[in-house]
């Protein structure tokens, strides 16, 4: 039963959240610091890959690719992508680095993904807990950097994207992030005081989640917000069970706005708008702009800031924010954010065919 009267503090979530989601979300920074000893772990050495990085994977898993192209901005120096799918793009070449992250080892895309890599002859690199993908990579002689088990894939997202960050380094895609990850670890551990269950009622996670309830979340970002902002929307949409969508500006600003006409008359919408002091003045314009021209016909509308001095930091303040708003929201709703039963659900019915 949806509340926004209850207390969101560790025991009121407790009797809700069975897997404790909560603390999962609350170790991020941890996730950070383990994740960065786990890539060293791995032993990577340098190799160049003139062709880029292809980051293949599937829900969480491909999360931690994206957010490591948006943490990279403009230092990123070759292609980095994500390739959600059975498969690899058509214009992937031997000269291509290919890490297949699944978190479980057994997502049956990625495994499509690693040996497509493997018969055309690409770099490979794996990052998992275990599974079929562990296997395989250790019998071909594929380096494995470890993620830590017993984690829903979701929240395993520092671990992919820091084994993504060191990848990027070690190909020649990017320039290693190995300082401004602890630096970003030390940043969150204040912001999971200011935003975490023993915050005030009224701080911005908790606020935030109250707002939106009985809403459709709208996500809005651009450059490096814009992953983050899908990331909010699957975050909705796995802990809280409800839909969500994004989209990117400047480009929403060619279709999308004008659909805020009739979005009173179908339901209450929530649009929020994920900002970075490091974006194109216009595009600062245009979230001021388009905020105002759907406020009337928006439920609420929000615009909310990255936090931090480095791109790695400012990229992690908001998905640390965003995974506590739909923990948050989640138990607003009386719904228990850990179980996905239509995933598994489909997961079943696809084995049987």
């Amino acid at each position: 039963m949806t509340t926004t009267n209850l207390e969101l503090d560790r025991e009121s979530i407790g009797q809700i959240d069975s897997t404790d989601q909560l603390t999962d979300v609350l170790a991020i920074p941890e996730h950070l610091r383990d994740a960065l000893w786990k890539a060293e772990s791995a032993q990577l050495k340098e190799w160049d890959s003139p062709a880029g990085l292809v980051v293949a994977g599937m829900g969480g898993s491909a999360m931690g690719g994206a957010l490591a192209r948006a943490a990279l901005g403009d230092t990123a120096s070759r292609p980095i992508l994500s390739a959600r799918a059975y498969g690899l793009p058509p214009w992937t070449t031997p000269d291509t680095t290919v890490l297949c992250a699944s978190y479980s080892g057994d997502t049956e895309e990625t495994l499509a993904a690693y040996e497509a890599a493997g018969a055309l002859g690409a770099t490979r690199v794996v990052a998992t807990s275990g599974g079929k993908l562990a296997e395989l990579a250790r019998a071909d002689g594929v380096p494995v950097i470890p993620v830590a088990g017993g984690l829903q894939p979701r929240a395993a997202v520092a671990y992919i994207t820091v084994a993504a960050l060191e990848v990027a380094a070690r190909c020649g895609a990017g320039p290693r992030c190995a300082s401004d990850i602890d630096v970003a670890a030390e940043h969150l551990e204040e912001l999971v005081v200011e935003w975490g269950p023993e915050a005030a009622e009224d701080s911005e996670a908790k606020a935030l989640a109250r707002a939106l309830v009985g809403t459709v979340p709208v996500l809005y970002g651009a450059g490096s917000t814009a992953t983050i902002a899908y990331r909010w929307k699957t975050q909705f949409n796995e802990n809280a069970k409800i839909p969500a969508f994004c989209h990117e500006l400047p480009e929403a600003d060619h279709n999308e706005l004008v659909g805020w006409a009739g979005a009173a008359e179908l339901g209450r919408f929530g649009a929020v708008f994920l900002e970075d002091s490091d974006t194109h003045p216009r595009i600062a314009d245009r979230v001021e702009l388009t905020e105002a021209l759907i406020r009337d016909a928006a439920a609420q509308t929000f615009r909310v800031p990255t936090r931090g001095t480095t791109s790695v930091e400012r990229v992690f303040s908001l998905v640390l924010l965003g995974d506590l708003v739909s923990v948050y929201h989640a138990a607003l709703r009386g719904v228990d954010p850990g179980p996905v039963v239509l995933i598994e659900q489909l997961k079943r019915q696809l084995a049987e065919r």
